[in-house]
């Protein structure tokens, strides 16, 4: 049978068999292509049986209630009815349906559509935070079509590279527009987790306490290579703001792994937790995680935000939190991290937001004279899977302006802004998912006027001064003077901070 689209998810259609016999296994093969090409696509599907169990797929990798597959997957079951979700990223409609196996064998064919094409439009996709076993990682970027998947394969005391070879180039390039890297690495700790890329070989995590030493050091130590790349896997780790203030990190991840395909990690583990009245369950954390780089940003740094799923550890896929860079239609993987790098990117777990302000993208600074007005114009592209009631306009932290979804189809844009002193902007979209915290948004633009180049909210510095302080409280080490070289690193953080709080020049 064949699926001819569009398709919703579980919208079903029952495959018909001959009559049952009872206990005959039945073999079931899935057939995916896509609708405009005819050719055989690689996807996931989320198979599960009439209890909600999840189903293998032999020899294919699978991870938690899905298996990835090149277009094609046998699989024998036992009589009875099945579900099914197909999908390819969020770039492709997800289709679905249901299934009764009885003896004999049938074929499940189904056809995917594209919802829309981002690396015609320059935008590629990358995950920073991927856990799976490297001999997978091909199919698993195929699968969800992604194109940058760092892999963490030293991660606080897991290391194989001490025990197997590390290869001479850990960098594969493969399909003319994918890579992944084989030497990234992660340290989870009590402040929290940094992540590192573009190293040469593993840091010496392995022996670290939950506090000593201090994560500082192993930061400076990944400093100490050409072309380090660090981030900070969650903006409200106790250690972000320390980490932050040593201006040695390079993105921060606003699309985390707390924000998975079918549920929220409501509480913010053993990071500096929300306030739940205000930010209730289940969208607060992703809301939380949204406010705190709001204030990085109103402390005049320009921090690009990244994307993370931890698939291979938490339950996403390869690829669920994702950031896209612009690079045009050629794909370069050094280009890649600089397009991020330069903020000229949207983060993602759903819908697709590309936006420009007068024609310039994400990461442009504006500048304008202290005796003009700057006016930008907004024109934004978005589709999505999901329903978005609007998009918002954030600017200094704020929602400036929501914009209706229908408003925003009859016209396309979003309107002006105006700016008469310093300040950044961004654009977002949260969809309308009762389970997640499903959202896109853009990284900043800059606006620098009259002269100054920043605004610096002493607000949101006395918010990470007030952070600072209460995470000295919460260090405990037994040995004193390990301890005082931890809090070395947490004082700096706070002059740091507090230098901000002097130079304000907004509230």
């Amino acid at each position: 049978m064949r699926h001819c689209l569009p398709l919703l998810p579980l919208l079903g259609v029952l495959a018909c068999f001959s009559s049952p016999v009872a206990a005959q296994p039945t073999s079931i093969r899935f057939i995916v292509r896509d609708y405009q090409t005819r050719e055989l696509i690689p996807c996931r599907i989320h198979f599960k049986d009439a209890s909600g169990q999840p189903v293998r797929a032999p020899g294919l990798p699978f991870w938690r209630d899905h298996f990835v597959c090149p277009g094609e997957a046998a699989i024998i079951l036992s009589p009875g009815d099945y579900t099914y979700e197909i999908e390819r990223g969020p770039e492709y409609r997800p289709a679905g349906g249901k299934v009764t196996a009885a003896p004999g064998s049938a074929d499940v064919s189904v056809d995917l559509l594209r919802l829309a094409t981002l690396a015609r439009e320059g935008w590629w996709s990358g995950d920073l935070h991927v856990h799976r076993p490297v001999k997978d990682i091909e199919l698993l970027m195929r699968a969800e079509d992604l194109h940058v998947a760092p892999v963490i394969t030293w991660w606080n005391k897991q290391n194989p590279w001490r025990t197997e070879t590390p290869p001479r180039v850990p960098l594969v390039l493969f399909d003319g527009n994918r890579a992944y890297d084989v030497m990234a690495g992660e340290d989870e700790r009590e402040g929290g987790a940094l992540l590192f890329f573009h190293l040469n070989g593993p840091l010496p995590v392995a022996g670290a306490s939950r506090e000593y030493p201090s994560p500082m050091t192993f930061l400076a130590q990944a400093r100490q290579q050409a072309g380090a790349w660090v981030d900070v896997e969650k903006p409200f780790w106790w250690d972000a703001p320390v980490w932050v203030a040593s201006g040695q990190i390079d993105s921060i991840g606003l699309a985390n792994n707390h924000m998975c395909r079918s549920q929220m990690y409501e509480s913010e583990a053993w990071g500096n937790a929300r306030d739940t009245e205000r930010l209730p369950a289940p969208r607060g954390n992703g809301f939380w995680t949204q406010e705190i780089y709001y204030h990085l940003l109103n402390c005049g740094l320009r921090l690009p935000p990244s994307a993370g799923s931890a698939s291979g550890v938490l339950p996403n896929p390869v690829g669920y939190n994702r950031v896209y860079v612009h690079l045009g239609r050629t794909f370069s993987h050094a280009a890649w991290w600089e397009g991020l790098r330069a903020g000229r990117s949207f983060v993602s777990n759903g819908p697709l937001l590309r936006c420009r302000a007068n024609g310039k993208l994400p990461g442009h600074i504006f500048r304008a004279p202290a005796s003009r007005d700057l006016t930008v114009k907004l024109d934004v592209a978005l589709d999505s899977n999901d329903a978005i009631p609007f998009i918002e306009v954030i600017v200094n932290g704020r929602v400036e302006r929501q914009v209706p979804y229908a408003e925003w189809k009859r016209t396309g844009s979003l309107g002006e802004l105006r700016f008469r002193e310093p300040g950044w902007f961004l654009v977002r979209a949260v969809a309308d998912n009762a389970k997640t915290f499903r959202f896109a948004s853009t990284a900043p633009f800059y606006v620098e006027h009259g002269g100054a180049t920043a605004r610096i909210s002493r607000a949101s510095a006395q918010f990470f001064v007030d952070w600072v302080r209460e995470r000295m409280t919460r260090v405990k080490h037994d040995d004193a003077a390990q301890r005082e070289e931890i809090l070395r690193h947490h004082r700096a953080a706070e002059r740091f901070w507090l230098e901000k709080v002097n130079a304000a020049n907004a509230e």
